[in-house]
């Protein structure tokens, strides 16, 4: 079955982390993702844990992708980009602002070969203003978000993520963004340029501390796994040595919490009445709760809350993650085909739709392993691509 993106040309030049991500999801919907690397590689590809000298994240960040190689900064992988540019739907790149134009290939140039061509510019300050040219990385993003601002315990340091969560976040967004500009693309007949600066799109997610900022002149403080807007909210630690995460948004949870920790008298308080108010007695409802999970054993605790219909999850690891029914049931992890590994697990696509589902074809290949077919398309043969290989344009 064809996908819903079937029939869209993605060329993807960029590299760790968000402009990469968001081609793999548009590719995990059936957009043909062509990967152009410099000669030497994706820095990805020895990004992180290796089996046998093959990164495993480019396994997964490199899937539903044609690998090819071409050096972006020679005239001849110019000359060639410029072809392939010729019937893409899709240029995603995270190039220093001002780089594809010292190259020939800014968007004024690209779109006179290519009118209804979407450039997507993924970079950490995006293309104006007096950060633009700085070297933009996640982690950045996260500090002047505000996010390592309000994340750690009150009397310690702000904290960052162990993970590329502002990438994350920039390459949903630029998915989002590009499937937006391809959609004014049918009604304007041409294409247009994405600007996406990775410091953004995580401001959003951080709900109202602007607004509340600009209205009130608030700061959110560092409140540890609590928050400040309800309570019992935390996690746990089980008899069994075992963690578990409650939440109580709602007030008919949060009075089902404490009947089930046997301290329903908290309910006719009158500060148990609303969210930031029982915050204010985090300490009192936290040693309630706290106290009777430690008494009990993980599964025994998760089921419990189960039967009283309160909100509970145990604090899983990878290993939890790929052993838990739920995730089996919805297909979560999904186990992919590979040349060089053999059977690979991973996570699968992010969401199932009912018609033209999403699927993973392949793990990500090695290092121009489909250059020869991709240029072959476009007329290169292979004494072309034998000297375009001694003078190291492609490898």
């Amino acid at each position: 079955m064809a996908g819903a993106l079937s029939g869209i040309r993605v060329l993807d030049t960029a590299t760790l982390f968000a402009g990469p991500l968001a081609a793999t999801m548009l590719g995990d919907y059936g957009a043909e993702v062509v990967k152009i690397e410099h000669p030497n590689g994706d820095p990805v590809r020895s990004h992180g844990a290796q089996r046998d000298g093959v990164g495993l994240w480019w396994k997964m960040l490199g899937r539903n992708k044609k690998a090819i190689t071409l050096y972006l900064g020679s005239p001849a992988g110019q000359e060639i980009f410029r072809t392939l540019v010729a019937d893409a739907d899709v240029v995603i790149e995270n190039f220093r602002p001002g780089t594809l134009e010292r190259w020939g290939l800014g968007y004024e140039q690209l779109r006179e070969i290519n009118p209804r061509l979407v450039l997507a510019r993924v970079t950490g300050f995006g293309q104006i203003g007096p950060y633009a040219k700085r070297p933009g990385f996640g982690t950045l993003a996260e500090a002047m978000s505000g996010f390592a601002a309000i994340s750690g315990e009150p009397d310690g340091p702000p904290m960052l993520p162990p993970f590329g969560l502002a990438d994350g976040i920039a390459a949903l967004t630029t998915a989002f963004a590009v499937m937006t500009a391809l959609r004014a693309r049918e009604q304007t007949g041409h294409g247009q340029v994405v600007d996406l600066a990775i410091i953004e799109p995580i401001l959003t997610l951080l709900g109202p501390q602007i607004i509340a900022y600009d209205q009130l002149g608030q700061l959110q403080p560092r409140t540890g796994n609590r928050s400040t807007n309800n309570a019992p909210r935390n996690t746990y630690r089980t008899r069994d040595d075992s963690w578990v995460a409650i939440s109580t948004s709602a007030q008919s949870i949060a009075e089902r919490v404490m009947r089930l920790v046997g301290h329903p008298e908290y309910i006719d308080e009158p500060w148990f009445a609303t969210g930031a108010q029982r915050a204010e007695h985090a300490d009192e409802l936290d040693a309630a709760v706290g106290s009777w999970i430690a008494a009990r054993d993980r599964d025994e605790v998760v089921r419990a809350f189960e039967e009283a219909q309160a909100a509970v999850a145990p604090i899983y690891d990878a290993a939890d993650v790929m052993a838990d029914p739920q995730y089996a049931a919805l297909g979560t992890i999904a186990t992919v085909e590979d040349d060089e590994l053999g059977p690979v697990r991973m996570q699968n696509v992010l969401f199932r739709l009912s018609e033209t589902p999403g699927a993973i074809t392949s793990a990500g290949a090695p290092l121009g392993a489909h250059t020869a077919e991709v240029l072959g398309r476009y007329g290169i043969g292979e004494a072309e691509l034998a000297r375009l290989r001694e003078e190291g344009v492609v490898k």
